[in-house]
């Protein structure tokens, strides 16, 4: 796979680079970068609405989600998005995807809750993923008292707030007051084995290299990686029947791509509806970097938004 232009500028720029790389620096000086990072990369935000925070009961006490209403809503919105950011389970919080958020609120007419759920290494694994499973149940069964209809709702995440996504549908299945009506997973991170090519292959590739994934790990999982628990692995849970219809986005030059692809196939043999797109050009991360990757971040995002409202919006 050949990369796009904008994406072989990208990569010079960050091969001169002289700051140092993130895996080298403590979870906190990291997610301080990482923030400065994605403030030169992300486009301008679209107008909504408004934006509020809330704070709502978790496992481990008050959680916080952000609520994003889109411009000129007259009446209860239909649909509702919770939404999961990236970062590795160690970065990333509800201004770093706050963006993200605002784009998938004005291109889908859908009320957007972005969840704030706790990091590693103060909160190692499965921290994450029961903040995430809480805040989908929440989400369901208060869809009346926050304006809209439980029957739909949809679950994105990206990177590993994709594998959050998937692991909370299968975690929450008979829990929620109605089922998801759709999941959309962008350059979801699923297998932390590492076992498929894409990992081998792109090894050293930006902004996810091989150290930086074990970075990620090292800090969530520990050192006892769990290799039997589904909540760390989902192509390993038994039983598929009752997902939702699932968009999976990959990258062609993503470490992760492989098991993104892995896990539509997956979903695809158990019989639940998938579409799987590669963007075959460019790298992980590229939702958050629309100002240099505008190619493949405009038509992913287009991608989405009408994929998002046929399901959401459908009768």
């Amino acid at each position: 796979m050949k990369l796009d232009r904008e994406t072989e500028a990208l990569l010079y720029w960050a091969s001169s680079a002289t700051a140092r790389p993130l895996w080298d620096l403590s979870a906190d000086a990291a997610r301080e970068e990482y923030r400065r990072t994605l403030a030169k990369t992300e486009i301008a935000p679209p107008e909504i609405g408004h934006a509020s925070d809330l704070a709502v009961a978790g496992p481990a006490g008050p959680m916080r989600l952000r609520k994003y209403v889109p411009a000129g809503l007259g009446r209860a919105a239909e649909a509702a998005i919770l939404f999961m950011h990236g970062g590795g389970c160690v970065l990333g919080d509800l201004e770093t995807h706050d963006v993200f958020c605002r784009t998938l609120c004005h291109d889908t007419g859908a009320l957007v809750f972005s969840l704030d759920y706790r990091l590693a290494p103060e909160h190692p694994f499965p921290a994450a993923v029961e903040d995430t499973v809480a805040a989908l149940t929440w989400l369901s069964h208060e869809a009346a008292s926050l304006g809209f209809d439980p029957r739909r709702i949809a679950v994105v995440g990206d990177s590993a707030g994709g594998g959050l996504a998937a692991v909370a549908l299968h975690e929450t299945k008979g829990r929620l007051a109605a089922p998801a009506r759709a999941q959309a997973l962008i350059y979801p991170a699923l297998d932390l084995r590492g076992r498929l090519p894409s990992r081998t292959e792109l090894a050293h590739h930006f902004p996810i290299p091989h150290d930086m994934i074990h970075w990620f790990f090292g800090h969530y999982f520990g050192l006892a990686w769990p290799f039997t628990d589904p909540r760390a692995i989902p192509s390993l849970y038994e039983d598929y029947t009752g997902l939702p219809p699932a968009l999976i986005i990959t990258a062609g030059h993503d470490p992760l791509r492989d098991e993104g692809a892995e896990y539509a196939e997956t979903l695809a043999a158990a019989g639940v509806p998938v579409e799987y797109e590669c963007c075959e050009g460019t790298i992980h991360g590229f939702m958050n970097m629309g100002r240099v990757l505008r190619t493949a971040h405009g038509r992913a995002r287009r991608r989405i938004a009408a994929w998002l409202v046929e399901r959401l919006h459908a009768a």
